[in-house]
């Protein structure tokens, strides 16, 4: 089994990435194979409503073909599971995430839906507030996506300001480490 993350913020060794390796830790820890994807500081572009991928329907994007979605999405349809992970900005997703979000988002559906009863969980870090905004865009992508969303012992959400800080917020750590444990069990559920 594979689960692909998703790392929304720019900052390449920030809190959303400290809080994606916790849960990565933990499935690791499980027996599922874990990747990270840089996303956050990429170029990627948003969606131009082209709906060449309504015609083609072969689960790529048509429209922008001079970054990394559509490897994006190799990744996304082989994999068991996805998370997205996102900083909070002004209580919003990264920019970088709303572009794969909206991007993969409508070429799976466009294409039979691609990832449908895959495992998707959020993984959110904020300054102080907007997170639970952030959190639902994510959610909402997934269960639009026909996937399953696996809970946690509280919101998959930290806050943190400076890189590393993160790692002092106790209940997120909790969170995040039994968001492993449920997305884990789901998975070997899903593919027994």
């Amino acid at each position: 089994m594979k689960v692909v993350a998703f790392c929304g913020s720019p900052r390449k060794k920030g809190n959303t990435r400290q809080a994606l390796e916790m849960v990565c830790a933990v499935l690791e820890k499980e027996g599922i194979d874990t990747s990270i994807i840089q996303l956050g500081g990429t170029r990627i572009h948003g969606c131009v409503a082209c709906y060449k991928c309504a015609k083609k329907k072969d689960g790529y994007c048509h429209g922008h073909r001079d970054d990394k979605l559509n490897e994006y999405l190799d990744v996304m349809k082989d994999a068991d599971g996805i998370l997205i992970g996102s900083p909070t900005y002004f209580s919003n997703v990264s920019p970088e995430v709303k572009a794969l979000i909206d991007r993969a988002g409508l070429v799976a559906r466009l294409s039979g839906s691609l990832l449908k009863r895959k495992v998707g969980a959020a993984v959110v870090v904020a300054r102080r507030c907007g997170a639970s905004h952030v959190f639902s865009s994510i959610n909402y992508f997934f269960l639009i996506s026909q996937m399953i969303v696996p809970g946690s012992s509280y919101w998959n959400m930290g806050l943190a300001l400076n890189p590393g800080d993160i790692q002092k917020d106790e209940e997120a750590k909790k969170t995040f480490n039994d968001l492993g444990k449920n997305m884990a069990w789901l998975l070997k559920k899903i593919n027994l």
